[in-house]
């Protein structure tokens, strides 16, 4: 148990610190799938 919640307290601080560029790379998913939708429209 001690190594679960010692793992998620790493994985959130790498999420504070990295939050923009993770928003980063879903705004450019997003904008690729909504690219390829209207693509095949």
């Amino acid at each position: 148990m001690q190594h679960i919640v010692s793992g998620y307290r790493g994985l959130s601080l790498l999420v504070n610190l990295n939050w923009d560029r993770i928003l980063y790379l879903v705004t450019i998913l997003v904008a690729l799938l909504a690219g390829g939708f209207i693509g095949s429209l």
